[in-house]
């Protein structure tokens, strides 16, 4: 696990998480579309949940894609998103991901960014 000095800075976390998900929207022009806005945003919500839902239980990072795939609710386009994902949740202390709703802004993130 990799530890940063500015951990207990949430502005740097959430900003590593927005600029991860402008990539996610930049970089796959399929998950950009204006009209599948919504769904696409839930699904990248859903796939933060469930990385955020094992960090809680104690998941190990290296096994997190085998683990999430066996309850997936979303496309499988959408497992690029996990190794993307993951390092925000892991660098963190479980107590600190107890308190946040990670669906809720990551879709109100997603939903910000895309056009």
């Amino acid at each position: 696990l990799v530890s940063h000095k500015h951990s207990d800075d949430g502005a740097y976390t959430m900003l590593r998480l927005v600029l991860s998900l402008m990539l996610c929207v930049t970089a796959m022009p399929s998950f950009a579309q204006t009209s599948d806005k919504e769904i696409d945003c839930g699904h990248q919500a859903d796939v933060a949940a469930a990385i955020d839902e094992a960090r809680l239980n104690r998941v190990a990072e290296r096994k997190l894609p085998e683990e999430l795939a066996k309850t997936a609710t979303w496309p499988e386009k959408y497992n690029v998103l996990i190794p993307i994902f993951a390092p925000h949740f892991y660098e963190q202390k479980r107590g600190d991901l107890e308190s946040q709703d990670i669906r809720g802004s990551t879709f109100e993130q997603c939903m910000s960014l895309q056009k």
